[in-house]
Parts: C-alpha cells; structure tokens; sequence
C-alpha cells in the first residue's frame, strides 16, 4: 500500500462515571479534533476517530479489529477525562499495532470565569494521561508519547512524523526482497541472519536466479524499450550517443521490474559477481527503479535494499530524497574535512541537485561492458545516514546525523553520482564511532527523515537503536554499547 492508503485509529479513553452528556462531549470533540487535524496538512496519513472507550471489552475490542485491519497502521490514545486504565490491560495485551500516547487537552487555557467542578470533570486530560502513562510503563508497552496542544503546528508534525515510522513497521512487516545472486564473496556485514530479520522485522529475503532474469530481458521487446527511453529522456539529459548501451539498461530495468512486480517485490539486490548471460552491471536501471521507490543493495546487500525501500516508504510525498549510499574516501584537509559517498553506479537520482546525466563510461570491475549510469551531485541540507547490522543474536540500527554540501571539488573524471557531507560530531570522531559501533560501509542516506523517526521505528520493531549526533563521544558510545549489550542480552 502507499503511504495514502494507511490510517490511524484515534481512541479516546473515559468511563461512564461522569453520565451521557460528558461522553457525548467527548465523541464530539474527539471527533473535531480529528477533523481539524486531518485538515492541517500536517499528517500524512488519515486520522479516523474510532471510539470513546469507556470498558475492558470496548477498549480489547478496538485494538483487535486494529490489528487485522491492515489499513490500520497503529493506534492514537487520548484520555480526555479520567479513563481507569487497569481496563486496558487486555487491550494492551494483545496490540500489535504501533501505539502513541497523545498527551493532549482539549482547551489550550484554563478559562478563569468558566472553570468549576463540572468544568474539571470533563477536561481531565492532565489526570487522565498520567494513569494512561503508568499503565503503559507497568506493562513495557513501547510506546511514543507526544505531549502539547493539538493545534499547534509543532505538535501535528511530531505527530506526523510518528505516523511514519509507523508506516515504515507497517511496510516493513509485508516487505519482500528479490537477491539475484548471492552476496560478493568474503564480504562480512552485507551477511544476515534471514531467519531472524523476518520473525523480528518481517521481510522476505529469497534468491532468484540470474538466469531468470536474463530470459525474462530476452522476452523484453523493442516498443517496450522504446517506451522507457521516451521516459529516461523527460527526465534525464542525454551525455550519451551510445543508445545501444542505455537501451541495454532500459531493457534490463523492464526485465527487473516484471520480476520484482510479479513477486510483489520492494527491494532487490545484485553482485558484479554474478552476471552470468548479462552483458552489464545494472546501472542506470537501479537507479531509475529506485527513483521509482524500490530498495536496492549493491554487492547483495539484502539489508540496505530493505532499509532503502522502508525509508522511502516513509518519506513518499516528501521532496529532499532517499538513496542507497556508500562511504567511500575523505577530505581531511585541515578543517575542511568532508566524506565523499558514491557507488559504482547506483545513487537514486532523487538526491540530485540538478537534472541528471546519462552517460557511459568502463566500470573497472565485474569484467563486463561499461554500462549507462546516471551522473550527478547531491543537493545541500541536513540528512541522515543509517546502517542496519546483524550483531548475532539481535539486529542494532545506527544512525548519524549529517550535513550534505555542494562538492567542493568538480572531480570531472569521476562518472558517478556522488553526495559529499560532513559528519557529525566531526569527520573523525564520527568516524570512530561509526566504526565502534560496527557501522556498514553500506548505508541509506535520507535528506526527508530524521534520527527521531529512525529511533521511532527502532523501537517498534524491537531493534537496538545507536545515535551518533553532535554530541556524541566515543567514550560515552562505548559506555552506551557495553550497557546496551547487558540489557539485550537479558531481554
């Protein structure tokens, strides 16, 4: 599904002692409010108001037609008066569904003249959610908690940035993805444990065989190419008259397309060692397919192709962009210090600061025909770079916050698309921690999401969770790493 296509369940938590005129307030309120902010443009997704709940049985109920609804992608809670909450044991019990916690009132001021006793008993909101908050803690329910008026614009987009994460949990738990071939050869963390990744996280990790994919190109016809070539030239700038070699591309991308669609496939991953009956490395086709929105991993990286399709999914509609990346040299002039990102071919042209190029150039490695990529520079903003790892026993997502800039150098004679950006802390201390914390040199670059939303969908997949910022040394992230191995290993 799209992002679009996802709803979130607004309950609201009360309990009949305060009579059928307050409740009847209640579901008119909650109602508005869910109206207003619906309308504010601020939250990606449709928040449906679904219930007042004011019993063990209502509140259990919800949450289990939440969990087999898969519109659903998780529950809001409000508690406008005083909601009991021992009555959401059960419900709480069996959810499956990401939760929020809205600590939220209905009137942003106390009204000095109006206020009474019958005015207390309806807003309560400050009672009520902190016996909702007690509950959720007694029971280690991971949960987001968002507390602040609801019509202000920073609290929807707090609010709108959980219900991405939680798009993400909801598209990470259907994900499916396509290997052709295996990882490249004595390469350590592209490895995984599948097994693990899909009862934790849910994907699909399966292998195709090259040879299918290479029959599937050969069934490909001419008004098919002809098609995707009109597309490649609305979007991108020909740098190329070598047409033989882009239609190449375009017939393998068509090819990739039918087998991922089949399939019902987001996310796919290849090795330059393996193209037997391929005259190319995909280039310029993963780079379309992931403008397209599909994850990819180079080298049979399995688990940033994933990682690449879940952040897409939870940034669609936005306009910055989201990318497989790799890390691959420095500038380390004094105070100039930058890391250059790049691949051999496969940037996701939606991180470009300009129209894209198609051009042809020798790849260096695979042994086969130089193949049609697209060239261009990353745009300038602040992004994040996230690596999934499998730390034996348990996955652990490390984040670091980044500053992508305009390249400081041309580099006319390197034919990729590049991103160049200075880490946080710094270039070396980021480095250091990066590497202590077992870092891929393989990762997801995102100018759309954030550490706070990565950290979100952390926990509701039950994942370790490691933030190199600003403030990050590596003293306290070695501190951090032996405490977070104690507690995992004691979960």
């Amino acid at each position: 599904m799209r992002l679009k296509d996802y709803e979130f369940w607004f309950v609201v938590g009360s309990q009949s002692l305060y009579g059928p005129e307050v409740l009847e307030t209640v579901a008119a309120r909650a109602a508005e409010m869910a109206e207003v902010l619906n309308a504010s443009g601020k939250l990606p997704c449709k928040l449906a108001y679904k219930v007042t709940a004011k019993t063990n049985r209502e509140i259990t109920d919800v949450v289990r037609e939440a969990n087999y609804d898969p519109k659903c992608a998780g529950i809001i809670a409000w508690c406008h008066t005083f909601s009991p909450s021992k009555m959401w044991i059960n419900g709480f019990a069996a959810l499956q569904k990401p939760y929020c916690h809205f600590a939220t009132q209905y009137n942003r001021e106390i009204p000095d003249e109006e206020i009474d006793m019958d005015f207390m008993n309806l807003n309560q909101a400050a009672h009520g959610d902190r016996e909702h908050g007690f509950i959720g803690a007694r029971l280690r329910l991971p949960r987001k908690v968002i507390a602040g008026y609801w019509r202000d614009t920073e609290v929807q987009q707090r609010l709108g940035g959980w219900m991405r994460a939680a798009v993400g949990a909801a598209f990470s738990k259907e994900l499916k993805v396509m290997r052709f071939g295996d990882n490249m050869r004595e390469v350590a963390v592209t490895e995984g444990d599948k097994v693990e990744v899909q009862a934790k996280l849910g994907w699909q990790v399966n292998t195709w065989p090259v040879g299918q994919l290479v029959e599937t190109m050969r069934a490909v016809t001419e008004e098919e190419i002809d098609a995707l070539i009109n597309t490649y030239r609305a979007q991108y700038d020909f740098a190329t008259d070598d047409m033989g070699t882009v239609r190449y591309q375009a017939r393998e991308e068509i090819a990739m397309k039918k087998l991922l669609d089949a399939e019902g496939c987001m996310a796919f991953s290849n090795t330059f060692q393996d193209l037997y009956g391929m005259r190319q490395l995909p280039g310029l086709a993963s780079q379309h397919l992931m403008a397209q929105g599909y994850g990819y991993g180079g080298e049979g990286d399995w688990k940033a192709a994933a990682m690449t399709a879940i952040l897409k999914a939870m940034s669609e509609g936005q306009t910055g962009g989201t990318t497989f990346m790799e890390d691959y040299t420095y500038h380390l002039e004094k105070g100039n210090e930058y890391s250059l990102g790049a691949h051999m071919l496969e940037v996701c042209p939606s991180v470009a600061a300009q129209r894209p190029r198609i051009e042809v150039h020798p790849l260096g490695i695979g042994d086969r025909e130089p193949p049609a990529r697209l060239v261009f520079e990353g745009h300038e903003g602040d992004a994040i770079v996230v690596s999934l790892i499998d730390m034996g026993g348990r996955l652990r997502l490390i984040c670091q916050d980044i500053h992508c800039v305009k390249p400081i150098l041309a580099m006319p004679n390197l034919p990729v698309a590049r991103v160049m950006w200075r880490a946080e802390p710094s270039l070396a201390a980021g480095v250091e921690c990066w590497i202590t914390a077992g870092g891929a040199h393989h990762t997801v670059l995102s100018y759309d999401l954030t550490a706070g939303q990565m950290k979100d969908w952390a926990r509701m997949m039950d994942i370790e969770f490691v933030h190199i910022t600003k403030g990050t040394t590596v003293e306290g992230l070695e501190r951090e790493l032996f405490l977070a191995d104690l507690a995992w290993k004691l979960k």
